[in-house]
């Protein structure tokens, strides 16, 4: 062995990272509806009680004005990735891709050995063997298993799973919920086991947005064909299968057409004939490729760069470009401004509506007149807790004290997720505008308060209170 191939250090696996980013991935994802501070979750779209749940806080369906901001986020998230590291979401975080490496690497393969080798994903298993057949009945067991452990998993995050749980010993009042459970576990397994790769390349919509996401600054797997040389002509046709007859045309060719990048891609493509839809940066060619050059003290004709870096090399990758900065300008610039807006949610929910009737008067013993002003409240409890509720009212400087509530004379309980019904009446017995020519609009506001958390549950609405002009309050005596 020379010393320069003992020089060359083989760098871990791609392969490796992928499994450590699925494991972590999965992890994630299956304990994260479990968790909860104080009764809320992280995520959950609840369409049964009408609540959001985001970052541990409660919303109710009337507050879903963050939901847009969120798939903004998402998506804008997903195109910005693309557009700085290819189809890396595809290769690394993509729940088809988690599915099919554990279905096709660890249980067909490591588990089973129904397929002989994790490096040749071209070569299907000789189904004409009993034992195999029986290898790949267990295999779709398991994966029937995993499809309804990740379907309920998914349903997690719109039903808690505490209680999707006690639904289950009650499934005929629950028909819908199971019957999606049963519905999108079916379809993972038709995906996972029989569709297969297929779905990134002619289901998945992804494969088609990334072209028009690409710049030359764009990472993804690359082949270098500087150094390995020119495997397909320029109609994408394959001119060589030898290395003999490919160093005939170019001495310095260093391709070994091995085809270990081939046999080993999921999605059954030649990386060296340059980008194509199918790829989803899984890498796997990468680390073929440096197995087998690295072992000739060489680094890997396929590498994770781009067309500026490799194929023009015309410099070092930028990855913090313009493109770039704006995606994460606009990624910080919702995620500041749903924060801001979630921070302001409101731990209760209150409608005010006045009767069509404007007043109504009533001559006291004293020689005074009563104003009545009524309103409907419709008020809901967010929280997760009954609670008494009463109101306060903040009338224009002038007139503090002279208005006050007449009905409900003392606090009220309202349960979390009901609306409640109230009919509050405003009075006044004294005279509060003197104007012969028209009622007056006394714009007032209605404080709102859980007793015993009056710093915390509370909201303020504005609204009017109409008193009558002075000849019906003459009329009244």
């Amino acid at each position: 062995m020379s010393s320069k191939t003992k020089a060359y250090k083989i760098p871990m696996p791609w392969r490796y990272k992928r499994y450590y980013m699925f494991v972590f991935a999965t992890i994630f994802t299956l304990v994260l509806p479990w968790i909860q501070v104080d009764g809320n979750h992280f995520f959950l779209l609840s369409f049964d009680k009408l609540k959001l749940h985001l970052a541990f806080v409660q919303f109710d369906m009337q507050e879903l004005y963050l939901m847009p901001f969120i798939l903004m986020v998402l998506f804008l998230g997903v195109f910005g990735m693309t557009v700085m590291g290819g189809r890396v979401f595809c290769g690394w975080v993509c729940p088809q891709t988690v599915f099919r490496v554990a279905y096709r690497d660890l249980i067909e393969t490591k588990i089973l050995g129904l397929r002989k080798r994790i490096k040749n994903k071209q070569l299907e298993p000789d189904m004409s063997k009993l034992e195999n057949k029986v290898k790949r009945f267990v295999a779709l067991l398991i994966a029937i298993f995993l499809a309804h452990v990740a379907a309920a998993d998914f349903l997690w995050f719109f039903v808690p799973p505490q209680e999707f749980i006690s639904n289950f010993f009650e499934f005929e009042e629950h028909w819908a919920l199971f019957g999606t459970w049963i519905g999108i576990a079916i379809f993972l397994v038709y995906d996972i086991v029989f569709l297969q790769e297929d779905f990134c390349v002619y289901v998945c919509p992804y494969s088609r947005v990334q072209s028009v996401l690409y710049d030359e600054h764009t990472v993804m797997a690359l082949y270098d064909m500087h150094r390995g040389g020119d495997i397909y002509d320029e109609n994408h046709d394959k001119t060589f299968t030898k290395q003999k007859e490919l160093q005939l045309v170019d001495p310095t060719a260093e391709c070994t057409t091995c085809e270990s990048c081939v046999t080993v891609c999921p999605t059954h493509i030649d990386i060296r004939k340059g980008l194509q839809l199918e790829c989803i940066n899984c890498l796997e060619c990468v680390d073929a490729c440096t197995t087998v050059m690295g072992k000739l003290g060489k680094p890997s004709l396929v590498t994770w760069s781009s067309d500026y870096e490799i194929v023009d090399q015309k410099g070092k990758t930028k990855l913090f470009r313009p493109k770039v900065l704006i995606y994460i300008a606009i990624l910080i610039f919702l995620l500041v401004t749903t924060a801001i807006m979630g921070s302001k949610k409101e731990h209760m929910l209150l409608n005010i509506n006045k009767e069509n009737r404007l007043y109504s008067t009533k001559l006291l013993s004293n020689g005074k007149v009563q104003v009545d002003n009524a309103y409907e409240f419709l008020l809901q409890n967010t929280e997760n807790e009954k609670m008494k509720f009463y109101f306060e009212i903040i009338p224009p400087k002038s007139m503090e004290g002279k208005i006050f509530i007449a009905k409900p004379s003392k606090p009220f309980t309202a349960v979390p997720g009901i609306k409640k019904k109230k009919i509050v009446v405003l009075r006044t017995q004294e005279v509060l505008v003197d104007d012969a020519r028209q009622d007056s609009i006394i714009p007032i506001q209605i404080r709102a308060y859980a007793l015993g958390h009056e710093e915390k549950i509370v909201v303020y609405r504005d609204s009017i209170f109409i008193f009558p002009r002075a000849d019906v309050l003459k009329d009244a005596h």
